[in-house]
């Protein structure tokens, strides 16, 4: 099998470069149709989420992968990816029904700002030790539900979390060199 990459905007070759790079049979989906091939896992990109959610629902794959999703399917979401995941986000942007919305937490986009508030830094991981990080236009995981637990924090605010199969970073793991994080996503 393999795993499938939403490519209808953001930093999807990135992540196929890691997965590649660890041996993993990775393909773009970027239509309805792409839908079809066989596909065990999933990573949801960093990006613009509100165009994310636009495409996902234009291209009539959202409900598909909420159903894969809330069936068990593992997730690799980051950044923009969080934001699709989430149950709830500051403002609804985008609204819930153009979110998978399968991971019960509360999300803050942008919440370091906008472009010019983009930084790295090292965080600690659960289980990793620290981790390098790049937040771009980042949000923030302001409450995480009832089973969801916390993967990460950085100043006091949980930047990373699990939900069963789902892990969600608010930073890109996809735009450093260290592949730790996409190790612990591939044996979900």
């Amino acid at each position: 099998m393999a795993t499938a990459i939403l490519a209808v905007q953001g930093a999807f070759a990135e992540h196929a470069h890691m997965l590649r790079r660890l041996g993993e049979d990775a393909f773009e989906l970027r239509q309805a149709s792409d839908l079809a091939r066989p596909f065990e896992r999933l990573v949801l990109p960093g990006g613009e989420s509100t165009v994310q959610a636009k495409l996902l629902a234009e291209q009539c794959m959202l409900a598909p992968l909420r159903e894969r999703i809330a069936g068990g399917m593992p997730v690799l979401a980051t950044c923009a990816g969080l934001i699709l995941l989430a149950s709830a986000v500051h403002c609804d942007d985008p609204p819930r029904e153009r979110r998978l919305a399968t991971f019960p937490m509360a999300a803050v986009r942008n919440a370091y700002g906008r472009q010019l508030g983009s930084f790295r830094a090292e965080v600690p991981f659960k289980g990793l030790g620290k981790v390098p990080a790049t937040f771009i236009r980042a949000p923030q995981i302001a409450l995480l539900g009832e089973g969801a637990e916390a993967l990460s924090a950085h100043d006091g605010i949980i930047v990373a979390a699990r939900y069963g199969n789902q892990i969600a970073c608010a930073f890109h793991p996809e735009l450093d060199e260290d592949p730790r994080i996409h190790e612990l996503f591939l044996p979900l």
